[in-house]
């Protein structure tokens, strides 16, 4: 295995489609599209891949902000990792590279949100040292009140 971590150009955004659909089962793939392609045009987001070669085996989106109570802020979203790639202590290797590379970038801090029922993802986090400060909250907008 040869792992290589670095940003995933805009322009080849769709390709994390796949990864995506892993953590995001509610959402129709052509909705997840459209929403990921207006994504990468924002200035405070990209996304970061872990490959294996030339092979997309993980995703971390990094959302930048500035905040009043930490500072200069990045949050890493819809992480993933390949199923078949699980247990080989990527995500840590894949999470240090993302220390390292937002640190470059001026942040201060990360703070992150998981689903509830995640809990191999809540161990992991633990272990790389967040701590639980808060609750996330989130209300639908939407006539239909759905989650998607």
């Amino acid at each position: 295995m040869n792992l290589i971590f670095k940003p995933i150009d805009k322009e080849r955004i769709s390709k994390i489609i796949p990864l995506l659909t892993v953590v995001n089962t509610t959402t129709p793939s052509d909705i997840l599209k459209l929403r990921v392609e207006e994504m990468t045009t924002y200035s405070n987001y990209e996304c970061v891949g872990a490959f294996d070669n030339d092979k997309l085996i993980g995703i971390c989106g990094l959302w930048y902000s500035t905040r009043h109570y930490i500072g200069k802020s990045v949050e890493p979203d819809h992480v993933v990792i390949d199923e078949t790639y699980r247990g080989k202590n990527i995500g840590k290797q894949f999470f240090n590279w993302i220390y390292e590379y937002t640190k470059s970038k001026g942040c201060e801090a990360m703070e992150l949100n998981t689903y509830t029922g995640n809990r191999k993802s809540h161990k992991f986090y633990y272990n790389e040292g967040f701590e639980i400060y808060g609750f996330h909250f989130l209300k639908v907008l939407r006539e239909d009140n759905s989650f998607y």
